[in-house]
């Protein structure tokens, strides 16, 4: 008889997926990590109770938080990921020919060894352009010498481990070590959760006062709360608007294996923000 995995984001409002049976549940030194086989969604990777992906719905949250960034950036050689255990970020960022090598950094081991076993379609981890690292990302920023072009952090609600990739001191150091023409890249929560706005802000605010660019975009992912998730890409170099980076798009787009969401359009439209979210990173 199938069960119901629920995650309540406010009061008792929140998602229900059945499911079949338990795959996988681990509590590491960090989080408990579990995966679950759905009736409608594939295998479901949660961390803490919280949804991660699932395998029909990753492909919006992976392209999105990768694709922008790669296209802003005129030459994104080497990449470093924060997080992304599940390895669909790295995925995504390797389909690139420019992308040279991607350093992911995952604090937990645990999500690596689930994600490999249980969702094996989603991460691309026999690629040699991939370095997997065990370590605390915020320790990682901290004390690297060596400089990237593209920062993607991956990480999760801002609780537990992930709760410093939020914090103005991580942002600063991922600045430090970004190329003259670097783009960071953050998932950035729900703009229809209240309680998700006080670090939405914070990350505009940071990002604003350290990068030449920095902007917020949507996409739209069924198993997240509400539906719909925000992301904040900050440039010391182009806009991820501007008339070199949407050519770059539109021309590389055709180089760039089955992708499901993303697209020239999609690109521009993200970054259409409706009024409700405008005025939740508007400076007072």
């Amino acid at each position: 008889m199938s069960i119901e995995y629920k995650e309540y984001y406010s009061g008792r409002t929140g998602l229900s997926v059945g499911v079949k049976r338990l795959l996988f549940a681990r509590q590491s030194d960090y989080q408990l990590v579990e995966v679950f086989e759905t009736d409608t969604w594939g295998n479901l990777l949660t961390v803490d109770g919280l949804v991660m992906l699932s395998e029909k719905d990753e492909f919006v949250y992976h392209e999105m938080i990768s694709h922008v960034g790669i296209f802003t950036h005129p030459s994104p050689g080497r990449v470093l990921i924060i997080g992304g255990g599940d390895g669909g970020t790295a995925r995504e960022v390797m389909k690139h020919p420019a992308v040279k090598t991607v350093d992911m950094v995952e604090i937990d081991k645990t999500v690596v060894t689930a994600s490999k076993q249980f969702l094996p379609r989603v991460g691309d981890f026999g690629n040699p352009k991939l370095n997997v690292i065990y370590e605390d990302g915020i320790s990682f920023v901290r004390q690297a010498s060596q400089s990237y072009d593209l920062i993607i952090v991956d990480g999760s609600d801002p609780v537990g481990p992930a709760e410093g990739l939020f914090e103005a001191e991580f942002l600063s150091c991922c600045d430090r070590i970004l190329d003259d023409h670097g783009v960071l890249v953050t998932q950035t929560e729900s703009p229809w959760v209240a309680s998700h706005h006080p670090a939405i802000k914070k990350v505009y605010r940071t990002l604003n006062r350290l990068f030449r660019h920095a902007d917020m975009y949507l996409c739209h992912i069924p198993l997240y709360p509400a539906g719909m998730w925000s992301m904040m890409i900050a440039s010391k170099g182009n806009n991820p608007l501007e008339a070199e980076v949407l050519v770059r798009a539109d021309r590389g787009i055709g180089n760039i294996p089955e992708l499901r969401y993303y697209n020239g359009d999609v690109h521009r439209a993200a970054f259409a923000l409706p009024g409700f979210v405008k005025d939740i990173v508007r400076e007072n």
